[in-house]
């Protein structure tokens, strides 16, 4: 299970190590769709808008798990680095507890909640029953996706982001079996969507449990290091909670986003929401790239080698460019072809194309922050990931996406420009950090 991230080539270290990454990523994009898609083979507009809305909701409430988990992955990543087993345990332990206060304390929250998160999302009338019921069973799930997310942080601390995918895609096969069973054979509609997803949550994570015991001889770990540490707990919530934060203000600013596209009417909305899937399907290498070069480098500054670390950065920051540059150049002239897959409006069409252009060219530019967040993450720097990003949405993205529909009523291209431009803020805010970082070391 472990493996050692400081020896070999710095290329093949982060492609060896990021390649499950990219496909865990993939697997959880198609995990997140496959509901949707599913459902809307079965069932009408009502129980298809509650799953859409659900799921927006339970995919802001998991990057921010995700986010939080990584400040368990990179202690471990630098214990392991410098050789110190016994803190590897010792963070083991404390995330344990910490994790397992946050899932009881979230579930019980969220189910309180329930009725406002729904009043908050502006659910239509026609889905509130059925929007309640697939959140109330989804919010009984928050512990597995807990659960599941600090075992996989574990083993990604270790060296090892295979077993991850392999427990991702355990969780998908069986989620989109179950989609089938309870949605098109038992009519369960949302409810069963719900049902189909905490189960195959509850299956992967009893899978990810068996393997980590099975592994648990290659660090050491007893029962005495389940007591809660206050050092071992600030440094894994230093790292964790800003990344949480970032990650979920992210999930926001995309909410408002799409709020400011639905007052410019259905075509608009369609337009915005069918780019933001190209998007994030696009954005899958960025976010394996930060993911994997926060538990390099951290693994490699504990071992004393700050070099290779930056060497790994770097690395990441060409990658990204190169495979941004390229889709970018691609979409330039085909954006309205793309589009048209998966709609034949000829004005959604229209906007689609307009939007995707510009914003495609964030795939590059926010690439490079990403990496730059990665590295940051593994310094202990990752309340700068969380001020840039910040920083970004408050004064670029959200209101330039906002003057945008008010000053250009009639074409989505100057909207599609205000998240390259919140890139750019974050890229130099990130180069200045890191500089004077690497100057004061």
């Amino acid at each position: 299970m472990q493996k050692d991230l400081t020896q070999g080539g710095v290329f093949k270290t982060l492609a060896s190590f990021s390649a499950p990454f990219l496909l865990a990523y993939f697997l959880q994009t198609f995990y997140g769709l496959a509901d949707l898609f599913i459902i809307g083979q079965y069932a009408g507009a009502p129980d298809i808008t509650a799953v859409a809305v659900g799921s927006q909701v339970m995919h802001m409430l998991t990057v921010m798990v995700v986010g939080l988990a990584m400040g368990t992955t990179v202690m471990i990543s630098r214990a392991v680095g410098g050789k110190d087993y016994n803190t590897v345990g010792r963070t083991i332990g404390n995330s344990i507890v910490l994790f397992g206060g946050v899932s009881v304390v979230a579930c019980l929250a969220l189910l309180v909640g329930v009725d406002g998160i729904v009043s908050l999302m502006s659910t239509p009338v026609e889905s509130v029953m059925q929007t309640r019921q697939y959140l109330t069973i989804c919010f009984l799930g928050v512990p597995l996706i807990v659960v599941f997310n600090i075992i996989s942080s574990i083993f990604r601390g270790l060296g090892d982001s295979k077993s991850p995918m392999y427990f991702v895609a355990v969780a998908c096969v069986l989620n989109v079996l179950l989609d089938f069973l309870f949605i098109g054979v038992m009519g369960m509609k949302a409810e069963g969507a719900a049902y189909a997803t905490v189960i195959a949550q509850f299956c992967s994570v009893l899978f990810s449990s068996y393997t980590i015991r099975r592994n648990k001889s290659s660090f050491h770990f007893t029962k005495r290091m389940l007591r809660p540490e206050g050092e071992s707990l600030r440094h894994i919530l230093q790292i964790g909670l800003p990344i949480s934060l970032q990650d979920g203000f992210i999930q926001v600013s995309f909410i408002v986003i799409t709020i400011i596209a639905n007052r410019r009417g259905v075509e608009v909305a369609a337009a915005v929401g069918i780019v933001e899937k190209i998007i994030c399907i696009l954005f899958l290498v960025p976010s394996s790239m930060l993911s994997a070069i926060s538990a390099i480098a951290a693994q490699n500054i504990g071992a004393g080698k700050p070099e290779r670390a930056r060497a790994t950065l770097r690395l990441g920051i060409f990658v990204c460019l190169a495979y941004g540059f390229l889709f970018s150049v691609v979409l330039q002239p085909t954006s309205d072809s793309v589009i048209s897959w998966f709609t034949d409006d000829p004005n959604v069409i229209l906007f689609g194309g307009q939007y995707l252009r510009p914003y495609s060219t964030d795939c590059a530019l926010a690439g490079v922050h990403f990496c730059f967040s990665g590295y940051f993450c593994a310094c202990g720097l990752s309340i700068v990931s969380f001020i840039h990003n910040l920083l970004s949405i408050v004064l670029i993205r959200i209101p330039g996406s906002y003057y945008a529909s008010i000053w250009y009523p009639d074409h989505l291209t100057p909207m599609g420009m205000a998240a390259p431009l919140g890139s750019l803020l974050s890229i130099l805010i990130c180069l200045g950090v890191y500089f004077l970082w690497k100057k004061k070391r």
